[in-house]
């Protein structure tokens, strides 16, 4: 009996997760589809049977039969204080999710990428544009292209909420999507701030790991200001978001492969290859293992929250048309 409830319940989380995430209303066949993207498979009336109990409980509430149903305060509490074997290695499972919907091809430009969502105050973005644009071109970002769209505008999977404006940056999951559908098996290990001093990677200072974490670590550097991004971008000395992989060593030629195509594409994300079984930025590796650091998407964020604006960040938050993004000099 204890395993069916669990089982339960963990359908019941998965469900409010997906109602949390959205700034609206949701149907039991967006929920299904959105669920199969996640690995769990139920179907339609399987959802309005666990709709309807968490409608008894408090957990939700039909808005109309069209609309579908939103979480209600209760529901959200009973997300944020979800059981913590089910919330750790959230980081992992999203980052391994986002990787296999990744259809980008850095050759034709085509295809699904990855994508960072960063939420503004209308009144803040421009100034926060200003503060970012340099830091787009230090190159302390994957890459120069994004999306921004206003109130009610979609991006990906989220619609941006009234009085604010989106932002778009690609992720460097990028780099484990083209890499896994070059056939490069890719580990992820863990999310840091590295140091860097004249412009290259010294070491990480700071850093969490990923299956242990419910949270994306980048979120959390960012909300605790422990960074220096500004300072890196002017001087070249300073400390930014980073993430670290590993891959098998006989991969090593390819991934330098792709690492090129991504460039071509506008797309950078790899700021440091290590040599074989040998460390990079101080971070031990074991036998014919090669580490590669990958810079973070949200730098440019970072610097803007430095400097006193403040937004709401979906790290690893969606995925978009590659050919839907332009280059961040295209908006003033």
């Amino acid at each position: 009996m204890g395993f069916e409830t669990q089982d339960v319940d963990r359908k019941v989380l998965a469900i409010l997760k997906i109602l949390s995430d959205s700034p609206k209303s949701l149907g039991s066949k967006v929920i299904a589809r959105r669920l199969k993207e996640q690995g769990v498979d139920l179907s339609e009336r399987a959802i309005r049977y666990h709709l309807n109990l968490m409608d008894e409980r408090g957990l939700t509430h039909l808005k109309g039969q069209r609309e579908g149903r939103e979480i209600t305060a209760h529901g959200k509490k009973e997300v944020t204080n979800a059981l913590v074997k089910d919330k750790v290695g959230f980081a992992i499972s999203r980052i391994e999710l986002l990787a296999f919907r990744t259809t980008f091809d850095p050759q034709s430009r085509t295809g699904l990428i990855p994508v960072n969502v960063s939420l503004f105050r209308k009144d803040d973005f421009n100034k926060a544009l200003r503060i970012m644009k340099p830091i787009f071109k230090s190159g302390l970002c994957v890459s120069d292209l994004v999306m921004i769209a206003g109130e009610g505008k979609v991006i990906g999977d989220l619609i941006v909420p009234e009085g604010k404006v989106g932002l778009a940056t690609v992720c460097s999951i990028v780099v484990n999507g083209t890499l896994l559908k070059a056939g490069v098996p890719i580990d992820s290990k863990f999310g840091g701030i590295l140091q860097m001093q004249n412009n290259l990677p010294v070491r990480f200072v700071e850093l969490i790991h990923y299956a242990g974490s419910s949270l994306d670590p980048t979120e959390i550097f960012i909300r605790a200001n422990m960074t220096s991004v500004a300072k890196a971008s002017e001087t070249g000395s300073g400390e930014i978001l980073a993430n670290y992989r590993e891959v098998p060593a006989a991969c090593r030629p390819l991934v330098e492969e792709v690492a090129t195509r991504l460039r071509d594409a506008g797309i950078g994300g790899i700021l440091a290859t290590g040599k074989i079984s040998e460390p990079v930025c101080e971070i031990p590796i074991e036998l014919n293992r090669v580490g590669v650091i990958l810079i973070g998407g949200l730098n440019p964020v970072a610097a803007a929250a430095e400097l006193g604006i403040s937004s709401e960040s979906h790290a690893m938050s969606t995925v978009v048309d590659y050919q839907a993004l332009k280059n961040i000099n295209e908006f003033e």
